[in-house]
């Protein structure tokens, strides 16, 4: 597939890694411009690009930014994306460390990913927002071994949804179902999910014990 990876953070870099490695087409972007990513594209074959350009003809987009960043991404960013296009979500509100308050999340009840979808224009899928990075390029595992690990996955495009999965699994992991995004709660940040290394049971198990009010460390 096209994949656009829009960030080249632990996130991205490593999504890059590992989807060029399976044989995708990757473009990736970050805020510094293309010339910073030299290391990164000599070392996977990927193609540096603008975010502008990341999206263009792409089947996948991986938008993994700070949350505080979502609004600065140039506006019409996906109107040149294949048709159908999936839009994945792996951002986190960190309204103490690094994202500021942001009222729609603390005082309006939308859900991060909710959020991000407004600014975007699209719907995402909210997937690998409580993985660790370098999880992706040490834990992938064949479907079946009872090591593996899974992650949530929640959108309210069901078509997207299970292209997203899909690539889950390509990438050396199961997935769980987490609803659509006004139940994407479950899976942010301060969650039982959140961060958790279990297989299918145990990441459905996390879901369900989740409570919607967040605590107080993780508000503004």
């Amino acid at each position: 597939m096209k994949i656009g990876i829009i960030g080249a953070g632990n996130i991205g870099g490593n999504l890059t890694r590992r989807l060029t490695a399976l044989g995708h087409e990757v473009s990736v972007a970050n805020s510094r411009g293309p010339g910073t990513l030299k290391a990164l594209v000599e070392e996977t074959g990927a193609k540096a690009v603008t975010v502008s350009e990341a999206a263009r003809g792409a089947q996948v987009v991986v938008v993994t930014v700070p949350l505080k960043n979502v609004p600065d991404l140039p506006a019409g960013l996906l109107d040149g994306a294949a048709e159908g296009v999936a839009v994945i979500d792996t951002g986190n509100y960190y309204p103490k460390e690094r994202d500021g308050r942001i009222d729609a999340i603390e005082d309006g009840g939308l859900t991060e990913s909710r959020w991000t979808e407004q600014h975007l224009g699209h719907g995402v899928v909210k997937v690998f927002n409580g993985t660790y990075a370098q999880d992706l390029l040490e834990r992938p595992r064949p479907a079946g071994d009872p090591e593996r690990i899974a992650v949530p996955v929640s959108s309210d495009d069901e078509a997207a949804k299970r292209v997203v999965r899909a690539l889950v699994d390509e990438l050396g992991f199961d997935s769980v179902d987490a609803g659509g995004i006004d139940e994407s709660w479950r899976q942010q940040p301060a969650t039982p999910v959140y961060g958790l290394r279990a297989g299918v049971e145990g990441v459905a198990r996390a879901l369900a014990e989740a409570s919607p009010e967040r605590p107080e460390a993780h508000k503004a």
